[in-house]
């Protein structure tokens, strides 16, 4: 009902309950205006605005029980005939239901598949980060492997230019000097040590 009328039949019963005893009350206050003219015009009228107030209220509460009676019955047949739909019609909206018809064990089936697709979905895209962190990583050591190659190359020239033809040779060379350095280096540092623990001595 609520989705065929866009309100629910229980809220359109209690704005029509309200709206009547609206206009109720409204009918009651000018029926009483309307007394209190008339007894306007006979001075020597005994009855006071307050007990016509209180004889409004009166009636006001008669009426009121009334019209709860009637309106309970009104309010029975118009949700039964007025305000129902039938469980037999199918609203256009959900002839998707009656051409795809599913239980509730194919509908959980469906959910619980759908979960699975998200997850690999997730596991998927984790695995393209992952990837793609691997790929800039991949170039940054190529960029070094690059440079590498460059020194390479202008340290084999030099080479030539020095009259040494082979690179291999004059590497090897340049190695063993190296070596060389290092050994007279460590030499050094351990004659500076020795001599400093005998000035400490002395």
């Amino acid at each position: 009902e609520a989705q065929f009328f866009g309100f629910t039949p229980q809220t359109c019963m209690l704005r029509i309950y309200i709206a009547f005893q609206d206009y109720l009350f409204e009918t009651m206050l000018v029926v009483e205006k309307v007394i209190l003219k008339k007894l306007d015009r006979f001075p020597n009228c005994k009855i006071s605005p307050f007990q016509i107030r209180k004889c409004t209220e009166k009636f006001l509460l008669f009426m009121k029980e009334r019209f709860d009676k009637l309106f309970s019955k009104m309010e029975e047949v118009l949700l039964q005939l007025v305000l129902n739909i039938p469980k037999n019609v199918l609203l256009p909206e959900d002839k998707v239901h009656e051409q795809y018809p599913y239980s509730k064990e194919q509908f959980q089936a469906l959910q619980d598949e759908i979960h699975q697709l998200q997850q690999q979905y997730r596991a998927e895209v984790s695995a393209g980060q992952a990837l793609r962190a691997e790929l800039e990583e991949q170039k940054a050591v190529q960029a070094e492997l690059e440079k590498i190659l460059q020194w390479f190359d202008g340290l084999e020239n030099i080479c030539r230019e020095h009259g040494t033809s082979n690179f291999k040779e004059s590497f090897a060379f340049l190695t063993q000097n190296s070596k060389k350095l290092q050994d007279v280096l460590k030499d050094v540092e351990e004659k500076s040590k020795k001599m400093k623990k005998q000035d400490q001595l002395l």
